[in-house]
């Protein structure tokens, strides 16, 4: 089972699950301020639980490539929409500030 280490916490899941459930079933804080309010639930439209992987994933499917390569987010950063990642491997998620999980400084 792949270990995910996210906001200082590790744990173990399916191979295969969807990074943003296996963030939230863990109590990890996905969203930045309002966004935890208003996202998609998941859809991957918003972009609002963007975060930046190290480890084994799925790649990126049309949705994630597309909401990435619109604004305020920019197709160069090394970052992925959890909502639409399947864990496939051992992972490190590492969340920025922004309302879309943009920005440069590290929340977690």
């Amino acid at each position: 089972m792949p270990t995910v280490s996210a906001q200082g916490k590790s744990f173990e899941c399916e191979t295969g699950a969807n990074l943003r459930r296996v963030l939230l079933d863990q109590g990890i804080d996905l969203y930045n301020g309002q966004a935890k309010a208003i996202n998609c639930r998941g859809l991957g439209s918003c972009g609002t639980c963007a975060v930046q992987v190290e480890g084994e994933v799925s790649e990126a499917n049309w949705k994630d490539r597309t909401r990435r390569s619109l604004p305020p987010h920019n197709p160069a950063q090394p970052l992925r929409l959890a909502c639409q990642t399947q864990v496939l491997g051992d992972v490190r998620v590492t969340k920025y500030d922004g309302f879309w999980g943009q920005g440069d400084r590290v929340v977690w």
